[in-house]
């Protein structure tokens, strides 16, 4: 169930950090509800995560290769955030971090000690260890910066993991280095505003997805409905019989129309053929299979509508560019850790 307010996230904001990682985490979590309406729908949906961008002052900083960011508010002046989320500290690993963010360090302090849930991206999780909120935790950062958080007390360094949650509640998260932060986006999503929210943020923007992975499941065929009347009954029976054997004859009988003029008013309706409409239908219910569950490549198979599961690996692999099992392996854990960040 989505939230019926906007959740709350502040990204803390200093001068020693990247303007890409700062806006990446701005424009994923801003996209969550809204954006996927506007695909699909064709208008926005309700945004879902409301971003506040936080630092020492208000105004411009210039953050890493000199771009400017707008920071919204202070650190003393910050409304209300379920969470706070730090972006990469760009520094030389060993660099002295105590005086240098000792304003950032005690209000990250402070803001954990009220309730709010602190995650980090990259070398963010020095700030984390600094404020003293690691000991005793499972803890991981950028690769280059793990033999540094290893020196800290208490603090156990899993470097080969992308990432962790640790803490009281789950109240520490944090996420390894390069475009792991990605991935900590999509969960906090998931953790705020459901893992439907998160999984079409991800599809939106091929986030490690793949060519029909932007399409959205075979609902596509009822939420998209063309302007020609008989093919949009069409797209409505398709959507709950794509399965079905012989679906193209079937579509071409309720349409009345001679089969000639049923395909060619179809291409021109929807931009492809009833077969290969039928094809990315069932394709992209079986990636959903693939991610939610563990039933073998065959079964899948057969519950979309392929009874041929050699055909049906043949096609996934052409049109996903990797097997199903592939798929499963690469996509199942996201889906999987998702769905355990809304509970953690």
């Amino acid at each position: 169930m989505q939230p019926s307010t906007p959740a709350t996230i502040a990204i803390l904001v200093f001068p020693e950090t990247s303007a890409s990682v700062v806006y990446g985490l701005y424009d994923l979590f801003s996209s969550a509800g809204r954006d996927w309406g506007a695909i699909v729908d064709g208008e926005p949906g309700p945004q879902l995560v409301h971003v506040v961008l936080v630092g020492r002052t208000t105004g411009l900083l210039v953050a890493g290769n000199g771009i400017p960011i707008a920071v919204h508010a202070t650190l003393a002046d910050c409304p209300p955030a379920d969470i706070v989320c730090v972006p990469e500290v760009n520094l030389p690993p060993g660099a002295p971090l105590d005086t240098r963010f000792a304003a950032e360090i005690a209000w990250l302090r402070a803001r954990h000690a009220t309730g709010a849930t602190l995650a980090t991206a990259c070398s963010g999780a020095m700030l984390l260890a600094e404020a003293g909120l690691l000991a005793g935790c499972d803890a991981t950062t950028h690769w280059a910066w793990c033999d540094v958080l290893a020196r800290y007390p208490g603090v156990r360094v899993q470097q080969q993991r992308a990432l962790i949650v640790a803490g009281e509640g789950g109240r520490l998260v944090m996420a390894g280095g390069g475009s792991s932060w990605m991935d900590l986006a999509l969960y906090l999503i998931a953790r705020l505003a459901g893992v439907e929210a998160a999984m079409q943020v991800a599809r939106l923007n091929l986030i490690d997805w793949h060519n029909v992975g932007q399409q959205p499941f075979a609902r596509l065929a009822r939420t998209r409905q063309v302007d020609d009347a008989e093919i949009a009954r069409c797209q409505n029976w398709i959507a709950d019989h794509y399965m079905d054997a012989a679906p193209v004859a079937a579509m071409a009988r309720l349409s009345g129309l001679a089969e000639r003029s049923f395909m060619r008013r179809f291409r021109l309706a929807t931009g492809m053929s009833p077969l290969a409409y039928v094809h990315t239908l069932r394709i992209e219910e079986a990636k959903h299979m693939l991610e939610a569950g563990d039933a073998p490549v065959e079964a899948v198979a057969l519950e979309v509508g392929y009874e041929d599961a050699g055909f049906f690996s043949r096609l996934f692999r052409r049109q996903v560019k990797l097997t199903p099992l592939q798929y499963r392996r690469r996509f199942q854990t996201m889906h999987q850790a998702l769905s355990r960040g809304v509970n953690p």
